[in-house]
């Protein structure tokens, strides 16, 4: 089965619409800042012949299959190993000075999905690592036997929305010091013991668990705080950027960058807003954008997604 047919990429047609209008001059950049299987970056580069592409991922496999899948493009394409907070680094790395259209594809990738040894499927048994970039740093194991019962607790509320939280990090702390928990299957196995019967009609025990464990290990909301502005910098007036989020914590933390960044900084009272007060940005879509029916009927992981958008209008100076 081909990469087109495992991956389908979300909201392509309507990313492509908004991104256009910043992709029109020769040699213009386009910044994929989650490159992934690079299924969005062969769609912009198909169909906008004079644009560069700069692709980010933190994933070695990513990088890999998504190099081969861009190589036929040639010197059009620079893919950079790092976060997508390092975007302003990523542009010098590949020797441009600014992304005139950016897009961000959050959270996992389908990659990192449905390949079942990277342990971020919870209905899947696997190693329990959920690294994004599996050459450094903590593995969800390492979190799992090492964090005390007031930490797991934290991250399951806050990063996971789990009202079972307290009860989750007790029953981790009760198992571990019987066996270490290296394994989904065995921390789904002590999260589903622990869930009441009547909550387990309300979804399975373990997404919210797996998805707070996820977001603590690859730093997630933390790196998306220090990328958006990052993004937001590299941008030159007309420029555009697209961001594409899976949950409600990406998707405010996202809401608020670019409200901050589309308001007018006028003191109150101020009977004119003098030009150095103008909003550097608007927003190009009312609210956050939902995928059409028709898209979440054939592709299930559109289900979820938020589209928020802006463009500069003026520049920083």
């Amino acid at each position: 089965m081909s990469l087109r047919d495992i991956h389908t990429p979300v909201l392509l047609d309507r990313c492509v619409e908004l991104l256009a209008p910043a992709l029109t001059r020769p040699g213009a950049v386009f910044v994929d800042a989650t490159l992934g299987m690079g299924g969005h970056s062969e769609a912009f580069l198909e169909r906008f012949d004079n644009i560069r592409l700069v692709g980010l991922d933190r994933d070695h496999d990513a990088l890999r299959i998504a190099g081969e899948r861009l190589a036929r493009f040639g010197d059009r394409v620079t893919l950079v190993h790092t976060v997508y907070d390092g975007i302003a680094d990523a542009l010098v790395q590949a020797g441009v000075k600014q992304a005139d259209g950016i897009l961000f594809d959050l959270g996992v990738s389908s990659l990192q999905l449905d390949v079942a040894d990277r342990g971020f499927a919870y209905s899947q048994d696997a190693p329990l690592d959920m690294r994004m970039d599996q050459s450094a740093g903590t593995t969800a194991a390492d979190i799992v036997a090492s964090y005390g019962e007031g930490d797991l607790r934290r991250i399951f509320e806050r990063y996971g929305e789990e009202k079972l939280a307290g009860r989750y990090a007790r029953a981790i702390i009760a198992a571990r010091a019987e066996a270490p928990i290296e394994r989904s299957g065995q921390l789904v196995d002590i999260l589903i013991a622990a869930t009441p019967y009547a909550a387990q009609r309300s979804g399975h025990p373990a997404k919210r668990v797996f998805q707070a464990l996820r977001i603590e290990v690859n730093r997630e909301l933390s790196v998306l705080e220090r990328a958006i502005p990052a993004a937001l910098a590299t941008l030159p007036v007309q420029g555009r950027i697209v961001v594409l989020s899976y949950q409600s914590l990406e998707d405010r933390l996202v809401k608020r960058e670019f409200a901050q960044a589309s308001a007018s900084t006028a003191p109150a009272g101020l009977p004119v807003e003098l030009p150095e007060h103008a909003p550097k940005f608007r927003l190009l879509v009312k609210g956050a954008e939902l995928a059409p029916e028709d898209e979440r009927a054939v592709n299930p992981r559109a289900t979820p997604v938020r589209l928020r958008a802006a463009e500069r209008l003026r520049s920083d100076s």
